[in-house]
């Protein structure tokens, strides 16, 4: 798989990179740049975190602290399988597609929607250090 974080725990130098990429000025996820980063409508990406269609179409919704922690979740996990997937969008389709065996078959897509993304990040973590999935 890869490196994907340092063996202290920190990530890789560049790893927010993707995250970074959709920020605004203000720090926050821009909804729309991401939507349009990965190919898909908002409808689409607000299925894909877990999110009511509203959370992303509505202004005032889109920038709420539970929405752009799923957007920075669903990133930061993407973020580290990139390099190893090849690309951004084929990082998309393992998060969204792909059963790991450590959860029970369940994806990282679906990790995310139950509020487990930090259980995700520690599985990547424990991979990149060489451990077994």
């Amino acid at each position: 798989m890869g490196a994907l974080a340092s063996k202290d725990g920190a990530g890789l130098p560049g790893e927010d990179a993707l995250v970074l990429r959709y920020m605004d000025k203000s720090g926050a996820i821009a909804i729309d740049r991401l939507a349009a980063g990965f190919g898909m409508s908002k409808t689409q990406l607000a299925e894909t975190v877990g999110l009511a269609r509203e959370s992303l179409y509505k202004a005032a919704r889109n920038r709420a602290p539970r929405t752009q922690a799923r957007m920075r979740e669903m990133l930061e996990i993407i973020s580290r399988i990139t390099e190893w997937a090849g690309s951004k969008e084929q990082a998309m389709a393992w998060y969204r597609a792909q059963p790991i065996p450590a959860f029970g078959g369940r994806t990282a897509e679906a990790l995310v929607k139950e509020g487990k993304a930090g259980a995700v990040r520690d599985y990547l973590d424990h991979i990149a250090l060489g451990g077994f999935a």
